[in-house]
């Protein structure tokens, strides 16, 4: 009840007109495949609604967005998720206790599942997220992607799960090459012989484990979409883009926001159907030779590029915040068209001090 009521207290209290809310935020790898951490905490700085004082959680202690200025308050280390949800809980207690967290925003896919376990209990101290089900969660991962086309109505390439070298041997007879071979989490390669995506599946494999998803090619325009749901089963906002420029790992490093209401149409269906909770990114393809739209991956957060949605005049990051504080939110009706957004590299020169002291002590 105490956490209740100093929720309440800390969320009615203005400062300068506005309240001020404690939020910590993930993801803060922006290196050559960037995590939306930076991105989202840049939205959550122009947000119009509060004041946001931003908690980093990182995992390495070389993750730029703890020393870059401006973006954190306060940093502290986290678990990775592969030492379990109850020493990930433990940690989230720790800092709760030091920095009273209204609300946390987890932007990797690998560390979703533990955050959903442990969601009733962060609730219990005051601590607030917008998070999938596990049943949502689970139903768009990339071995079920088919199947979940299948069930709502939505083109997706043909794919099969695989977790041994014999069994990507077996089940690519059922696939013309090129095809994809995808890590459970991140990761891909498109492979044009037998030798090259048992390559990509050993590669990939050792990093991620299994399975490995075999995909059908699709030759085409890639394109993406930013959106959120209220958990209801309504849209809040979508913005759809086309990437302008593609790294050699296949990472956008350059797009364009895109006047498309058929992308925007098929986010606002797929929320509506499964009633998603949280931001989430489609990946598309527009097939070269008929225009065809496949989804080709569901990613169950934002994208590294949402901060685009912010300029085009939609803040998704600020609406989740204030979903997850129980606000009734209203959808966003528009967006500008033809905003670019282009990544840069920048050698930022830190103390070694902030940095012994974040490798030592798990904070700064």
């Amino acid at each position: 009840m105490n956490e209740q009521i100093l929720t309440l207290t800390k969320t009615l209290k203005a400062r300068n007109g506005r309240r001020k809310l404690t939020i910590a935020v993930t993801g803060l790898n922006n290196i050559d495949s960037p995590g939306p951490g930076v991105p989202v905490i840049r939205g959550l700085k122009e947000a119009a609604g509060f004041e946001a004082r931003i908690i980093g959680l990182a995992y390495e202690n070389l993750e730029p967005g703890i020393y870059m200025p401006g973006m954190v308050d306060k940093a502290y280390q986290i678990p990775y998720p592969s030492v379990g949800h109850d020493t990930l809980l433990s940690r989230i207690e720790y800092i709760h206790e030091r920095e009273q967290l209204d609300v946390i925003i987890p932007n990797f896919d690998a560390e979703l599942y533990s955050f959903i376990k442990i969601q009733p209990k962060l609730k219990q101290m005051g601590i607030h997220m917008l998070l999938p089900t596990l049943e949502q969660f689970d139903a768009r991962l990339k071995g079920k992607l088919f199947q979940f086309g299948e069930k709502y109505g939505i083109a997706v390439p043909k794919s099969e799960e695989v977790f041994s070298g014999d069994e990507l041997t077996e089940k690519l007879k059922k696939f013309d090459y090129p095809v994809a071979i995808k890590g459970k989490f991140y990761e891909a390669g498109i492979a044009h012989s037998l030798d090259q995506a048992k390559a990509y599946f050993y590669k990939i494999a050792a990093k991620w484990g299994t399975p490995i998803i075999i995909q059908e090619f699709i030759k085409g325009q890639e394109l993406n979409v930013t959106a959120l749901g209220d958990g209801r089963g309504r849209m809040i906002g979508a913005v759809p883009m086309r990437k302008t420029y593609i790294t050699d790992s296949g990472k956008g490093w350059a797009g364009i926001s895109l006047g498309d209401s058929s992308l925007v149409k098929m986010a606002d269906q797929l929320i509506s159907k499964t009633k998603w909770a949280g931001g989430l990114e489609l990946e598309l393809i527009k097939e070269e030779k008929t225009g065809k739209i496949y989804l080709i991956e569901i990613n169950p957060r934002f994208p590294a590029w949402v901060y685009l949605a912010v300029a085009c005049g939609q803040n998704h990051p600020e609406a989740l915040v204030r979903l997850a504080m129980g606000e009734k939110v209203a959808p966003f009706k528009k967006y500008e068209v033809g905003k670019l957004f282009i990544r840069y590299s920048y050698d930022m020169i830190c103390n070694l001090a902030d940095f012994e002291k974040m490798a030592i002590d798990g904070e700064r």
